[in-house]
């Protein structure tokens, strides 16, 4: 099974929608048995919330349940997950500081939005501070970016449905 990880700051707002979305994806194509997600922060801002009252209503406002509580980033993650999927530079900067610290290694540590075509940005704007329609934005980009992440996954492994 393939794990990703998706991580962002607090790991209230992008990060636990990015894992929803995915997971909405991979049961959509029958794909659960073949991937798995889980999602996590860089900081220790909200380890044990639930997610963004706001996360939770873009979400629920397309169909997708969020079942997440807020943890952070660990060096079991790092040896666990296959794929550690960054929101912005400074989480996989953060990813990146974890994993030599701990003397590990990892090469799959990717941002999202380098698998959304199309676009001439590459970190998923941190909505908190905006209204619903910055989570509305950040769903659109996570939805596309994840999309084509999956593709990734299903040509990098050779699963065909």
């Amino acid at each position: 099974m393939v794990k990703v990880l998706f991580v962002c700051l607090g790991n209230i707002c992008r990060s636990p929608l990015a894992e929803a979305i995915f997971n909405q994806k991979i049961k959509e194509n029958g794909l659960s048995q073949k991937f798995k997600s889980d999602s996590c922060g860089t900081s220790d801002y909200h380890i044990g919330e639930l997610p963004d009252e706001r996360t939770l209503q873009c979400a629920a406002d397309k169909g997708i349940k969020i079942s997440h509580r807020g943890r952070q980033i660990n060096r079991v993650d790092v040896r666990e997950f296959d794929y550690l999927i960054a929101m912005d530079k400074s989480n996989k900067v953060n990813i990146e500081r974890l994993i030599d610290s701990s003397g590990l290694s990892h090469e799959q540590v990717y941002l999202i939005r380098e698998f959304q075509p199309d676009t001439d940005q590459i970190e998923v704007p941190d909505p908190y501070y905006g209204g619903i329609e910055a989570f509305e934005e950040v769903y659109d980009i996570l939805n596309d970016s994840i999309t084509h992440f999956l593709e990734f996954l299903k040509e990098e492994h050779k699963v065909y449905v």
